[in-house]
Parts: C-alpha cells; sequence; structure tokens
C-alpha cells in the first residue's frame, strides 16, 4: 500500500510565523509539521498543487521526500494527523504529519460512503440524513482504508444505521468510535419542520412590557394624599395658609384663618 501513497517533495523552512507562513502558501506552499517517532518535530513546506488534491480525496498516508534523503524512491512514511482551515472554513492552510512505522497500529479517521438506493426515499417527503460522515478506527499503517462502503437498499423511513453495524474492512480494525453513533436514517421532512418549529415555541414567550400599568396602579396614584387635584383624607386638616378650594364651605364650627375677610352678606 505504501508503494502507491502520494510522494510530496519537502522543503524545510528556517522562519517560522504567519507572516512567513502567508508568503509560503502566496508562493504555491503549503506549510507543515512532521513530529513523532522521539525526534524532534521539523517545520517543512509541500506544494500545494500536489499534497491538497490528495488531502480533499481522503488520502492519510503520504511519502516525504527530504532532500539529501539516501533512497528517494521510498521515502519517510507519515500519516496526516490534522488539517488547519482558514477562516472560511474552505481552503487548507497547514498540515501536520506523524511519523509511522509500516507495522504499527495507529488511531485514523475514514470517511463512510453510502450506496445504494434506500427504499424509504420511494415515499413522498422523505429524505436520507448522514449524522456521521466518517468514524474512528484502530489498525496497521499498511491496513487503513481509502474509505467504507455500507449499503442503504433496505434502509426504509423511520429506521436508522448505527456505527456497530458498518463491516471494517479487516478483523484486526478497531472500532473507536461510539458504536451508537447514527452513519444513516430517514426520516420524513414535515417530522423535521414540525420538531423545529416545536422547539421555537416552546423556548419563546411574550417580553414582560415593564412600563405598561399595573392593574390599579392610577387609581392608587390618585387617591394618594398629597397629590395635584386630590381630595384630602376624611378627618384631615387643611395645611396652614391653604386656601379653601373654590365655592367650597367651610366645616362647621371652624375659625376663619388669620387675616381673612368675612364674605359679604347677600342681599
Amino acid at each position: 500500500m505504501h508503494e502507491k501513497s502520494p510522494m510530496l517533495k519537502v522543503t524545510p523552512r528556517t522562519h517560522l510565523g504567519s507572516r512567513h507562513s502567508k508568503r509560503i502558501r502566496a508562493a504555491g506552499g503549503l506549510p507543515a509539521v512532521v513530529y513523532g517517532h522521539g525526534q524532534d518535530p521539523v517545520s517543512i513546506t509541500v506544494e500545494s498543487r500536489i499534497a491538497i488534491p490528495h488531502m480533499e480525496s481522503g488520502e492519510k498516508v503520504f511519502r516525504l521526500d527530504f532532500p539529501g534523503t539516501q533512497d528517494a524512491d521510498e521515502g519517510q512514511i507519515v500519516l496526516l494527523k490534522e488539517l488547519q482551515f482558514d477562516y472560511l472554513g474552505s481552503t487548507i492552510v497547514h498540515a501536520d504529519f506523524a511519523r509511522v512505522d509500516l507495522n504499527e497500529r495507529v488511531r485514523t479517521r475514514v470517511p463512510i460512503h453510502l450506496v445504494g438506493e434506500a427504499i424509504g426515499l420511494k415515499q413522498a417527503g422523505a429524505i436520507l440524513m448522514h449524522p456521521t460522515a466518517e468514524v474512528e478506527v484502530e489498525c496497521l499503517v499498511l491496513e487503513i482504508p481509502d474509505f467504507i462502503e455500507f449499503s442503504v437498499s433496505a434502509l426504509d423511513v423511520g429506521q436508522s444505521i448505527t456505527a456497530a453495524e458498518l463491516t471494517l474492512p479487516n478483523e484486526s480494525m478497531k472500532l473507536i468510535t461510539d458504536s451508537h453513533s447514527i452513519i444513516a436514517q430517514i426520516v420524513i421532512q414535515a417530522e423535521i419542520v414540525t420538531a423545529e418549529a416545536t422547539a421555537a415555541s416552546s423556548g419563546s414567550g411574550e417580553p414582560e412590557v415593564t412600563t405598561a400599568k399595573k392593574p390599579g396602579e392610577g387609581d392608587a396614584k390618585a387617591a394618594a394624599p398629597g397629590a395635584k387635584g386630590a381630595a384630602p383624607a376624611a378627618g384631615a386638616k387643611p395645611a396652614a395658609g391653604a386656601k379653601p378650594a373654590a365655592g367650597a364651605k367651610p366645616a362647621a364650627g371652624a375659625k376663619p384663618a388669620a387675616g381673612a375677610k368675612p364674605a359679604a352678606p347677600k342681599k
């Protein structure tokens, strides 16, 4: 298998940092790092036009042609461990490679390819969902598959396929991904819309209007003693120097205020 792995020519990187990496990408290179097997990490550059198409197609194992390598035909076997993308998440801007031995067991992620036409898709409104597009496995470097196929021909509405139902290419291969993870399922599109609407309605409520008048609040203010235009409370004495309201008769036995002139007698 390793003989068919893509060969990438390597150029060591002596200057590090985002500014230098940007210059490398502008010149057609892809910044990368090689680490593992008890050796110091090495910063390198590979050609983007050769490396990125293989990475985007799901290739995991590469051969690196380092300068001065005695056997250039073999190259150093490495496993692609991680990719970094730009802020849009669409362009690969950095890669991490791990040195590996062909006979050691490694963990890697393998894409799932669904094949066949599910019978449940014949029903109106049915759609096929693919929540888990790849699974993590442990196997020998020589046994790493490009992908794992699974037929969905017998999948009907309301049914699902879990990771436990996948058939791994080799018996020595171990599934690391949770066996209950759903690989594929068929649902009716109307069910999704209803579920979203239910979730939205359950989490929404009419906001409280804090400036609205509370019941009885206006009446309480109008009846409060001392309020403008409010009648005095029963038994309360008028304030000193206060004039009686227009047309109001003095209370029985009340003395006229100091300095007040008696009312003119009626003719």
